[in-house]
């Protein structure tokens, strides 16, 4: 059989000496191209050396490893049941199956030729024009399967509405990389806030030596960093991630001399990114678009401010009346959080014309931070958190800018531009648009193994979260299953019907049950709602630091209308 040579002509050179150790087992495994997670394989090795006390397998011993670690129950039974002689897909049969369970309905012949080029890896199977399970295998692991609708993964929206149109990632005290009261202030807050996509940062100025103005959180016992070193970070990272551009939020507490030396870091640094005038040198009557202040840079500062003026917030009246359309406003999470409970509509009025920063209350010195979710359902534009400081709000910004190809910029729902909008998140009325949505969690492969484990075991469970406006709201909790943290088995389905799928994120949380009452985080996958595809797909799963825990994946089926 074509996939027995294939798998052996892979493999036979390494086992001319007879026997291989876990090096060579690992190193194999590289060579077939299929991700692995080392802790897994030394168990499935261990499993199988241990029961002859010897510390070498052969050559049916790693086939039964590869068969363990890759060969997936869940996609087997898929595989069958599309396929006639349970050997190949024939190109009809794959065309049958991305149409039915993927939703591909245009040009599937043409995706069908595609996927098999792609993923198929035995020759005469390919040029046969067929899918062997290896293939399939390769298919529903591969980006093409991810959870993340793959339309969704580059700059798609409109990018020409004035600037309050868009949610912002915007980030607070950027400069700092620990807690708010005694930690360093570092470069590498703001560096790696602009490569994870952040658009808004914001530096605290004072006065320093020598007429050198310096950025720490004022009045405590932080760290401090050069004015300059920070605008050179900035100029060598602001567009590593996205063109889009980047507001600088000055706190300026400089005296007029070293506000002076400030302007001339801004205009020497930046050189021509750097925007100075208006774009066409026009009256400000609406704030330019992202893909007009691209390539630029827009700055608080004296005669350097242009579209982002910050102007103390008094109340919604005093700003129908008074403020320009360039000047913003920052309220403080306490205070915003009284308007989203007293005044939403008038609140999601003001956002509809001027850009509205939140930022975190002064008692966070530990730099916790908020739920952002309530803010963004008024339309607040820069949602500013601790980007330092891990957890569900953070979890719950990194996927909300997941969309629009991770830019920094999303487009908020036409009822949060619309100037004559009455929507209220605590009561969406007419503004509802429900989606009927089903999620059946078919398993997880590979999961992180427990802390608490001394070998690859875990007990997890799956929680699916919906975060969006109060009434969709919701959680959903798997069963636990025991020990069992390489190929976990729930075949469970949760529904949920969301009014306003256009702000709900759905966030997939994997935990390992230490007890009845306490479970401990193995990784976890936030997306927006909108941006989940259909049909089959994995869930790559992220650490509490949002770093990538390849291959550990959930799979699940998700349909919905």
């Amino acid at each position: 059989m074509e996939e027995n040579r294939w798998f052996l002509n892979i493999i036979q050179d390494d086992f001319m000496n007879g026997k291989i150790d876990l090096d060579s087992t690992v190193k194999l495994l590289e060579k077939l191209h299929m991700p692995f997670n080392l802790a897994h394989v030394k168990h499935v090795f261990k499993k199988t050396v241990d029961k002859r006390k010897i510390h070498t397998i052969n050559m049916e011993d790693f086939r039964a490893i590869y068969r363990a670690i890759v060969h997936r129950n869940e996609f087997h039974e898929i595989f069958c049941a599309y396929s006639q002689n349970r050997k190949f897909l024939a190109d009809t049969e794959l065309i049958e199956f991305l149409k039915k369970e993927q939703f591909k309905t245009e040009d599937a012949e043409i995706t069908a030729l595609e996927v098999i080029l792609k993923y198929e890896p035995i020759d005469e199977v390919r040029k046969r024009r067929q899918l062997s399970f290896e293939g399939f295998i390769r298919y529903l692991n591969s980006e093409d399967c991810t959870v993340f609708r793959k339309e969704h993964r580059t700059v798609y929206q409109d990018m020409n509405h004035p600037l309050c149109d868009y949610f912002i990632s915007s980030s607070h005290n950027t400069y700092l990389v620990s807690d708010q009261l005694i930690g360093p202030s570092d470069l590498n807050g703001y560096i790696s806030a602009l490569l994870k996509g952040c658009r808004c940062l914001e530096i605290d100025c004072w006065d320093g030596s020598n007429n050198d103005p310096v950025v720490y959180h004022g009045h405590t016992l932080t760290s401090k960093l050069s004015f300059s070193s920070v605008i050179h970070a900035v100029d060598k990272y602001a567009f590593a991630a996205s063109d889009y551009p980047v507001v600088l939020s000055l706190e300026n507490h400089c005296s007029p001399k070293q506000q002076e030396r400030m302007a001339q870091y801004l205009l020497n640094i930046l050189g021509d990114k750097l925007l100075t005038s208006t774009i066409g040198d026009i009256a400000v009557t609406q704030l330019p678009s992202p893909e007009m202040k691209k390539i630029q840079i827009a700055i608080e500062l004296s005669d350097l401010v242009i579209y982002t003026k910050s102007e103390k917030f008094v109340s919604f009246e005093h700003s129908m009346a008074h403020q320009k359309c360039y000047e913003n406003n920052s309220i403080g999470e306490v205070k915003a959080q009284k308007f989203v409970k007293h005044a939403a509509d008038q609140f999601v009025s003001h956002t509809s014309r001027f850009i509205t920063r939140i930022y975190p209350k002064g008692t966070r010195t530990g730099s916790s931070n908020y739920n952002p979710q309530e803010f963004w359902n008024v339309g607040c534009q820069m949602v500013a958190l601790n980007f330092q400081t891990p957890g569900i709000p953070m979890e719950l910004q990194n996927g909300k800018f997941l969309d629009n190809g991770g830019c920094g910029y999303v487009l908020k729902p036409e009822f949060l531009r619309n100037r004559n909008s009455t929507f209220n998140p605590h009561n969406v009325g007419r503004y509802s648009k429900p989606i009927s949505l089903s999620i059946r969690l078919i398993s997880g492969h590979q999961l992180p193994p427990s802390n608490l484990s001394k070998s690859n075991k875990a007990d997890p469970l799956v929680q699916i979260e919906i975060y969006g406006v109060p009434e969709d709201q919701a959680k959903r909790k798997s069963s636990v299953i025991k020990s069992n943290a390489l190929s976990p088995r729930w075949d469970e389905t949760f529904s949920f019907t969301v009014q306003v799928p256009e702000l709900a994120l759905i966030r997939f949380c994997v935990q390992d049950e230490i007890s009845l009452v306490a479970n401990d985080f193995l990784g976890q996958y936030t997306l927006p709602l909108l941006s989940l595809s259909k049909g089959y797909c994995t869930v790559p799963l992220l650490s509490k630091r949002g770093g990538k825990l390849e291959p550990a994946s959930l799979f699940v089926y998700v349909w919905y209308y």
